[in-house]
């Protein structure tokens, strides 16, 4: 697949989109549950395909995913993805509950999760849109726990054709030192769409 090489100054254009629109989506977070939400970014990055997979830890890992399909100026997907023991810690800290307290996802804890991942990717996306002027629109999330293989498949086969790189966003959220949940966004878009993301921002193409 033919992919336009992104100069170094590029990239940190996107990295510094990604990391104001979480910055955004953690805020949002903190006043949904009404408490503080801290947050770190160790890393990120545009990758292939097969080093965001080998990442979160291979398509066998157990993940919970919320994703997003976006449209308008700049199509593509958004995942959210966390480990399976970040996802059940995560429903404890929506929840208000000692960490450890949940085992397995009801539906409660599902919902919960989605809507959790709607506020997140919501405020990303909405992030990318004003510093662009970029018209972008979400839709309904969805949310998957099982192997990661079986839910890139699903989602690929729903969005079709994406760019062979990926803008990969690893965080860390935290409201205390002892609930640490580890995640990672990704943002896959059809071909053509980094493109007139970079031309929004002031860069040419070349």
């Amino acid at each position: 697949m033919s992919y336009r090489h992104l100069s170094p100054v590029e990239l940190d254009a996107l990295k510094e989109i990604g990391n104001i629109g979480l910055g955004n989506a953690v805020t949002s977070l903190a006043q949904l549950i009404n408490r503080r939400v801290n947050m770190r970014v160790p890393r990120s990055s545009f990758l292939p395909f097969e080093e965001m997979i080998e990442l979160v830890g291979g398509y066998e890992e157990l993940v919970g995913c919320v994703s997003l399909r976006v449209l308008g100026d700049a199509p593509g997907i958004v995942l959210f993805i966390f480990d399976g023991e970040s996802t059940l810690h995560l429903v404890d800290m929506l929840m208000g509950l000692p960490v450890g307290t949940t085992g397995e996802l009801d539906e409660m804890a599902q919902s919960a999760i989605k809507e959790i991942g709607n506020v997140l990717t919501g405020s990303f996306v909405s992030a990318i849109s004003m510093m662009t002027g970029l018209n972008m629109v979400t839709t309904v999330p969805l949310f998957a726990f099982d192997m990661l293989g079986a839910v890139l498949t699903s989602l690929m086969v729903a969005a079709g054709r994406v760019e062979d790189q990926v803008l990969v966003i690893e965080t860390e959220l935290f409201h205390d030192e002892e609930t640490l949940i580890k995640g990672h966004f990704f943002l896959l878009t059809e071909p053509g769409a980094i493109d007139r993301l970079m031309a929004a921002l002031g860069f040419s193409e070349g």
